[in-house]
Parts: structure tokens; sequence; C-alpha cells
């Protein structure tokens, strides 16, 4: 029985949509009944949250596409300024006209857009029907005029047409929400693939040549390594593509069978322990990680991949670290004089305390709390930094790293909880 049934949609689409999308039935139920049928008025917005690769770019465009239902998608890292996302969403809009070529038309005030959006939906007889319009990575939708989000919030209200707003991003509303009061859209979340989830859509992309339980074989052992290190579904499918060819050489050399998984595991193991290594860092393409696999030098031995002495770090780890060691040896009432650029007037005085005569790199680092971390992380970096998953993940790498540092040292780790400090030698430490 399928689980995805609505009356308003063939049952043949709908069947052919959950073979598109493993693993998301719940989320398209969801959609499909917010959606309703194609004359009714559907929710003005739409929030779409989750982590990186979890499926909502997929999802979304597949529904569409499938069903056929009048949409606009545009990613709003491409078009950056609101003048250029305004100008593409009509643009996209036009070019379904059977009429009229879509053209360049300027667009300098979202007064302008509503007025031009009239013009292209009475063009293209869609007065009857809802239209879709998904703005991908909307985080980026905060740099732009203040009045751009709470507009496209209440789209439906302002060009007085059926048509709906969804918004996707990775961030949760509450920090995407502006500081003017808005629209608060209905939010729909999706969660990360489980190793379940993971074994089931990559065990779909079995080759032809190789049963479809051989292939899933080779997928429940290259989860078994890579998963606690790696979920990202792309890169994952990337790295089972890639290391196959080496699983399946004891059977093409015929010295094993597809059952004999003992054999498989052996071959392959010192294989998945050097691409353990490379997990994100795409330092050398695939062909060149293919021409790497047929040769017979040393397993130990990366030749170049992974070798370097120095291995760069994330972009925001290098600013978390610094601003980690400016928070640890500078007092907090500097804060303000240091990293605010109108901090008004600073009254001169030759009082200092008797502990801060000595430097406070001999005296050691201080603890810290987080808020005061990324208040200085958002002063020394240049661009708006988004408070996202990716950004946490690399904090708390680093305490863990400095954790690790700082076995057997009691005295750094009692108390009811641990707080916050970088010292000098550690960064020297990540940076070797």
């Amino acid at each position: 029985m399928p689980n995805l049934d609505h009356p308003a949609y063939p049952a043949a689409a709908l069947l052919h949509l959950e073979s598109l999308v493993p693993c998301r039935e719940s989320q398209v139920s969801m959609l499909l009944s917010i959606f309703g049928e194609r004359q009714h008025f559907s929710f003005p917005s739409i929030f779409i949250y989750g982590h990186t690769s979890s499926g909502k770019t997929y999802v979304m465009q597949t529904l569409l596409n499938t069903l056929q239902l009048p949409h606009v998608f545009v990613n709003c890292v491409e078009y950056f300024t609101s003048r250029l996302l305004l100008e593409e969403i009509l643009i996209q809009l036009q070019s379904g006209s059977e009429t009229e070529q879509a053209s360049h038309v300027p667009c300098d005030t979202f007064n302008d857009f509503v007025r031009l959006f009239k013009q292209a939906v009475v063009s293209r007889e869609l007065q009857d029907q809802t239209l879709y319009i998904v703005l991908d990575r909307a985080e980026q939708l905060r740099e732009m005029e203040a009045n751009i989000l709470p507009a496209f919030l209440r789209l439906q209200e302002l060009t007085d047409s059926n048509v709906t707003v969804i918004l996707l991003s990775e961030i949760v509303w509450e920090l995407f929400r502006p500081n003017v009061g808005c629209f608060d859209p209905l939010t729909l979340y999706f969660p990360d693939y489980s190793i379940g989830h993971l074994q089931k859509i990559l065990s779909r992309n079995h080759p032809p040549e190789y049963t479809a339980d051989f292939y899933a074989a080779y997928i429940n052992i290259l989860l078994g390594v890579f998963y606690m290190v790696c979920r990202d579904l792309k890169e994952l499918r990337h790295l089972a593509a890639l290391n196959f060819s080496k699983y399946c050489e004891p059977v093409v050399r015929g010295e094993a069978n597809e059952r004999d998984t003992r054999k498989l595991w052996k071959n392959i193991e010192p294989h998945l322990k050097k691409a353990m290594q490379t997990v994100y860092l795409r330092e050398i393409s695939s062909s060149q990680w293919e021409r790497l696999q047929r040769d017979d030098g040393e397993p130990g031995q990366l030749k170049g991949l992974s070798a370097h002495t120095h291995v760069e770090l994330p972009y925001y780890s290098k600013f978390l670290l610094i601003a980690a060691y400016l928070a640890s040896y500078n007092p907090v009432r500097t804060d303000k004089r240091f990293f605010l650029k109108h901090h008004g007037k600073i009254r001169k005085t030759n009082f200092m305390k008797k502990h801060e005569k000595t430097s406070n790199h001999l005296l050691g680092p201080k603890p810290f709390p987080l808020d005061r971390l990324l208040a200085i992380l958002y002063s020394i970096v240049d661009n708006r930094v988004a408070p996202t998953a990716n950004i946490f993940s690399q904090i708390t790498s680093l305490v863990t790293l400095q954790l690790l540092s700082m076995v057997g040292q009691s005295d750094q780790l009692e108390g009811p909880r641990y707080k916050c400090t970088v010292s000098l030698d550690f960064i020297r430490a990540i940076a070797r």
C-alpha cells in the first residue's frame, strides 16, 4: 500500500514521487496536505529547516516537478541582492508564458515587484491555481534590506494572489526572525538521515552487473567505517562510488565470491583507512584517486594524499581560535575599546590593579563564557556569520581537543563545570 495518498493528484504520479524520495514520505505527505488541491489557497509562507544534506532542496524540486505544479525556484546565494532576486523571480515566472518570451525587466523596489508579479500571474493565467516561490538558502535574506523578508512572508496578502512562499534554510526560525515584527510562517523540520535511511538510499545505486545484496553488504561495511565521522549523504555517495571497484577486486580476480565477506573486508580495510583521512578534503580528483587504487604501493603510504606537513583548518575555526585567545588574555572591560568602532570617549587613568601589573601571558589564560567568544567572533569576521550547526560543531571540536590535551591535569578539570580557556601553547599545538 503506498504511503502517499491524495485525491487531488493521480495515483501513478504519487507512486512515482514516493519512489523518488525514499525515507522522506512523512515530510512529503505533510507538504501535500498543506498544499491541498491546485485551486485551493495554501498557507501564505512555509519555513523548512534542517541540517545540510537532509533532502530539503531535493524533495521540494522533485515534488513540484513530478506533480507539475507552477513554481519558481531561486537560490539566494546566487542572487545575493534584492534587485537580482526579484528580477530572477520575474524572469522565471515570465519564461513559462507561451505568448511572450522572458525579458529583463528592471525591478528596483518591492512595490515594482508586486505590480510586475500581478501582471505575470495574469499573463500565465495562474489566477485559479497556487503558484509556489521557493527560496533556497533563505538565510541570505537577512543580509538584504529589512523589508524583503517580511514582504515575502506576506506576499499572498500584498499581491492578492494565490501564491505560497517556501523558505529553505539550515538555521531555525528563532534565529531567522527579524527584529521587527513579521508574519510567522508554518515551520516544517527535516531531520537528519539515520543509518538505516542512509543504508536504504545508498543501496539503491547498485551497479547492474552486481546483485543488490552484494552492493548492500558493501554499503553496510562503508557505513560501519564512516558513519561516526561523516553523515553527509552526498559525501557518502561519493565515497561509495570511488571505493566500490576496490571492494570488487577479489571477485573480479576469481579469488572470492560475492558471499565471501571476510576476504572482501580484508581486501578493502587498509584502503578505507586511507580514505578515512580524505573525508571532506577533496585533495585529489576522482580520476587521481582511481589511479591510486590501481597502484601497488604500501598500504600505509599515502603518496601525497593527506600526507602534507601542514593542513589548513576550516575557515571559521581559525577565527574561533583567535577569538578564544583574545577572550582568554584580555579583560572583559577592554572588549568595548578593542572591538567597537564607535566606543565613545575613554577616560585615561593611571590606576592599575595590583594583579594587572604583571603580564597576562605570565598569569596564564582566563576562563570566558561562550557568549563572549561568539561576540568577539562576530566582530573580527568581515562578513556576517550565521549561528549554524557548523559553527557550534567547530566550537565543540576545539573544546574537545583542548580537553584531550589537558588529560592528567586534574587541577584544571576540577569543579562543577569546566570553563573554557585557550592558551598560546594550545594554539601552537593546533597549528602543528
